[in-house]
């Protein structure tokens, strides 16, 4: 007795069914292959037409005077229409209907779940979208961030807007942050106010300062010479009357002069307080003494050399 025959099999009907099925398969395998083949064709070729037109799509819609930023989301938007329809067809070619229906079906079910599942993801998206055609911000602009990132904004995608700061790192700032909080855009007035915070002795002639102050602004060659530059006095300190220098300069994309306006004023504003013996005073500190304060050093000393002298004196009698 044999193995099938001990298992009740009949080896030889079992082989036959095998082979019945094999060769059902390779029989639909062999009437499908023309239309398996065109689909392919299909695939590849909406893969290459889709690519191309994205390709040449960025630079045309540009040309239209849009910016880098919606030519680059609407040339990837057609790419993936162009893509989606070709699996479409492909699967149309292969007669399976029936197939995409259920497809389709079922991502809409999947893609609920997932909005549930990645919500931060979806807000990201939709703040991408927003960002991307209201642009309160595009790529070379100076912007901070709330959480105080500050630097050119290098990229903007529908995830994420990549930020360059002044130090060299790149910040990856997740888009519903920019959308639903506060941020401040530097450049989008094309000029910024720089401030030189200073402060002179309490001797010196005020008018006169402030004439020089001014006067050592003008000099100052990279600032931007259609804003007159402007003093502020800014309060009384413990050691000198403090004011603030405020000098505009061109503040874009192209020409960022902040860093170069303040080295240039604060060198300036020093060498023309030096040429007129305008004194910045460093910090002064007044030392009271005696045990309820209020005695001058030199009375102090006074006090205690009296006390060494008398008890001196009263050391001799004994």
């Amino acid at each position: 007795m044999n193995l099938a025959q001990i298992f009740g099999y009949d080896t030889q009907h079992v082989f036959d069914k095998i082979t019945n099925k094999l060769g059902g398969w390779l029989d639909i395998i062999i009437v499908n292959l023309p239309n398996f083949v065109l689909a392919i064709i299909v695939l590849f070729g909406a893969i290459f037409l889709a690519k191309t037109i994205k390709r040449f799509s960025a630079k045309y819609i540009q040309k239209l005077g849009t910016s880098a930023t919606i030519s680059r989301f609407l040339s990837q938007l057609i790419f993936i229409v162009i893509l989606v329809f070709g699996v479409m067809l492909a699967l149309s070619v292969m007669d399976l209907s029936k197939t995409v229906s259920s497809i389709l079906a079922g991502l809409g079910i999947i893609g609920l779940a997932l909005g549930f599942a990645f919500q931060d993801t979806a807000a990201n998206f939709i703040s991408g979208v927003y960002i991307t055609f209201n642009q309160p911000y595009k790529l070379g602009d100076i912007i901070k961030t709330h959480e105080g990132h500050e630097g050119s904004v290098i990229d903007i995608n529908l995830r994420v807007t990549k930020i360059r700061t002044f130090n060299g790192p790149i910040v990856y700032v997740p888009n519903r942050y920019l959308f639903q909080e506060s941020f401040t855009n530097f450049t989008e007035f094309k000029k910024r106010r720089v401030q030189i915070e200073c402060g002179i002795s309490y001797g010196e002639d005020l008018e006169q300062v402030q004439k020089v102050a001014l006067e050592s602004a003008r000099n100052v060659s990279s600032r931007l010479e259609s804003e007159e530059p402007t003093l502020h006095w800014t309060g009384f300190g413990d050691s000198s009357i403090n004011f603030t220098l405020n000098i505009w300069c061109e503040y874009k994309e192209t020409n960022l002069t902040l860093v170069a306006v303040r080295n240039e004023a604060i060198i300036s504003l020093k060498k023309a307080f030096d040429k007129n013996d305008i004194m910045i005073p460093y910090p002064i500190r007044t030392l009271d003494f005696g045990i309820k304060g209020g005695v001058p050093l030199n009375n102090e000393l006074v006090g205690l050399s009296n006390t060494s002298q008398n008890g001196n004196t009263n050391e001799g009698e004994g």
